[in-house]
């Protein structure tokens, strides 16, 4: 994360969520979801510092030559404009998680040293 920041090209478009909110009530970006809105109301401190990082994680499985499964998950930057933030190169493999099934029982302990790692 520390890299996004380190480059002035990136750096600029960090903060990006901060000052481009649409007005009419459309949806153009994440930060314009009520969710976010709520977040922001729930977490003043955080919100008030543009510089701080909002990410999305998601995962999803794929069983590629076995009857075992992949659970690739990602990580999004949401802080970046919507042409930036869905592109591959701001879009990160964090880890895959193996299971011949859909690990969801257990993928907090998956999880959990990401989510350490990040706060």
């Amino acid at each position: 994360m520390q890299r996004l920041y380190s480059l002035r090209s990136t750096a600029k478009h960090m903060t990006w969520h901060a000052t481009h909110q649409t007005e009419d009530g459309s949806m153009c970006h994440p930060s314009d979801a009520k969710a976010w809105k709520h977040l922001d109301q729930m977490y003043p401190d955080f919100a008030e510092e543009p510089r701080n990082v909002r990410l999305g994680i998601c995962t999803d499985g794929f069983a590629p030559h076995s009857q075992y499964d992949r659970w690739p998950v990602i990580i999004t930057l949401y802080n970046l404009p919507p042409g930036m933030c869905m592109s591959s190169e701001y879009i990160f493999l964090m880890m895959v998680i193996p299971s011949p099934s859909n690990p969801k029982r257990l993928i907090d302990v998956y999880l959990e040293p990401l989510i350490e790692e990040l706060l």
